[in-house]
């Protein structure tokens, strides 16, 4: 089993137990071990039980179970929880916005054994016979299980692209054909993926029975001959409105003897009157308006990016040293790292009380004569605060190199509520990055509502630089509002919000739908030099 998959067993332990009522105490202790592995890609295979004994916020006991589960692929307390479970109830732990009590309380008092009975049991108005459940709770109830309903099947890009990659491989070895590429939703890159889609040059059926799909995402293969394989490729990356914009008609011989999809696919655009469009951009929003003009940029290139900035440490709730983090990153080839461990209201977070920030600061000072010419900037993740200000006084704020600005708690506001308490934080004058301006999860949370329009145009007003945070499970700021950015001269840092090393390479995921907003390397921020970026923290301070 994989690490991510321990964590994932380990919490759904934790909740089945409090699910059943179980102490208290180990059932925080098992909680907080599966939150601790899903931080990090730490290698557990092969590890012994005293090994695992030794790593920090582990312990005996729960070194156990993940020794029985690489050791059996199963843990028997859990299997025990599952048997004592309804699978509906277990699926109803799903649902955003209510914990483990609540789906006992309403499994036991309303005999409620799936999420399709919760939803008409709200929209009958039962839950508000249950004491601790309102109006409010009950609907915002049936909004999340609309939401979990609505993405079921889904799955972030970041969790698809290497099977993807895979399966194109196995055909290709099957078949004995170079003539395999992945279609659709995956060569467009898009951010959730519910098909994958693949064209092959072949006779016949194709069926790849020996290749386990174990995450039971549909799969579209698409037969054709050698000589239809890049005409095909074109017709099925793009979407309907993106060639019907441009004048697209299927079945047509536009260019022929092209001896790549480069030359195949820039003929084909040429034939249209349109300058090359890359396969990211073809979604059918402006790319086609803006390639009659000429006016598509050179896209920006994830070996464009300079620095990282927006990264967590052991300071906060990191799981590598800063040392680590510093090191790594020089070892990867940038310049220069930000730090932005989290403020000090984000208690779950271990967040940083003054007294802890001027003590990660001296040892920024040690490390960076050590590493020079690599720079480790200090940076802050500080939290919007309920009124919009920032989570320190201002003496503690000018201490920072830059602040990145989030919000992290109370999230169920209204546009209003949320607008004004972003704009009061972006004209905050320490404020230099709005970090993941709406804070959703992909797939899991959607965002607070906010007039992006607003926010955009006061980072204009106050120099701020707007987030895409790269998690795959975030890519926030969407895409879809780059363009408006770029046009009001907001810039856009591209983000990882790495909590440990290997967070660094979600850079890809965060370039990957950058392109897709048509982010160029002038307009993205991290794409400064050391000495740029040194020059810019030091005339926003000044």
């Amino acid at each position: 089993m994989t690490t991510e998959e321990i964590a994932h067993a380990l919490k759904l332990t934790a909740q089945l137990m409090e699910l059943h009522g179980e102490n208290p105490f180990k059932i925080k202790s098992i909680a907080n071990a599966a939150y601790k592995l899903d931080k990090t890609d730490i290698d557990l295979q092969g590890k012994s039980l005293s090994e695992l004994e030794l790593i920090e916020g582990i312990g005996k006991g729960i070194a156990a179970k993940i020794n029985e589960l690489l050791i059996t692929g199963n843990l028997t307390e859990l299997s025990e929880l599952f048997l004592a479970t309804p699978p509906g109830v277990i699926e109803m732990l799903k649902i955003k916005g209510i914990g483990p009590k609540k789906v006992g309380q309403l499994w036991r008092e309303l005999e409620i054994e799936g999420v399709g009975e919760l939803l008409y049991a709200c929209n009958e108005n039962r839950l508000l016979a249950l004491k601790g459940f309102g109006a409010k709770t009950q609907e915002q109830v049936r909004k999340q299980i609309e939401f979990f309903q609505l993405n079921i099947g889904k799955f972030h890009f970041a969790s698809l692209e290497k099977f993807g990659l895979d399966l194109v491989d196995f055909l290709k070895n099957k078949y004995q054909t170079e003539f395999v590429a992945l279609s659709g939703q995956m060569r467009r890159k898009c951010e959730v993926i519910d098909l994958v889609e693949v064209v092959i040059a072949v006779n016949g059926n194709v069926s790849f029975d020996e290749l386990v799909n174990e995450r039971n995402v549909k799969i579209k293969v698409i037969t054709c001959s050698e000589d239809q394989f890049y005409p095909i490729l074109f017709e099925t990356t793009a979407t309907e409105d993106h060639l019907l914009k441009a004048g697209f008609k299927k079945g047509l011989t536009y260019v022929s003897g092209s001896t790549s999809v480069l030359d195949m696919e820039s003929g084909i655009y040429a034939s249209l009157g349109l300058q090359y469009i890359e396969p990211e951009l073809r979604e059918g929003l402006t790319e086609v308006s803006s390639a009659k003009e000429n006016k598509i940029p050179k896209l920006i290139d994830l070996s464009d990016l300079k620095g990282i900035l927006h990264n967590h440490s052991t300071y906060s709730d990191g799981m590598n040293s800063l040392k680590e983090m510093a090191e790594y990153c020089n070892e990867l080839g940038y310049e220069y790292l930000g730090i932005c461990d989290h403020s000090q209201s984000a208690f779950y977070a271990q967040g940083l009380k003054p007294d802890r920030v001027f003590e990660q600061h001296a040892e920024i000072d040690l490390l960076n004569k050590k590493l020079f010419p690599f720079r480790i900037f200090k940076g802050i993740e500080s939290d919007i605060l309920n009124d919009g200000s920032l989570d320190y006084s201002d003496d503690v704020l000018k201490s920072f190199d830059f602040i990145v600005a989030s919000v992290h708690s109370n999230l169920k506001m209204t546009e209003e509520k949320a607008t004004a308490r972003l704009l009061k934080a972006i004209e905050n004058p320490f404020t230099t990055i709005l970090g993941h301006p709406t804070g959703r999860l992909l797939l899991s949370r959607p965002g607070y509502p906010i007039d992006h329009k607003k926010i955009i145009d006061a980072c204009a007003a106050n120099g701020v630089i707007i987030e895409l945070n790269a998690h795959p499970y975030r890519l926030d700021i969407d895409w879809r509002w780059i363009p408006y950015c770029l046009e009001r001269g907001v810039k856009i840092s591209i983000n990882p919000d790495a909590h440990e090393k290997s967070g660094y390479h979600d850079m890809y995921f965060g370039t990957c739908v950058a392109r897709k907003g048509m982010l160029t390397k002038e307009m993205c921020f991290n794409t400064l030099s050391l000495s740029q970026m040194e020059t810019y923290f030091e005339g926003r301070k000044g």
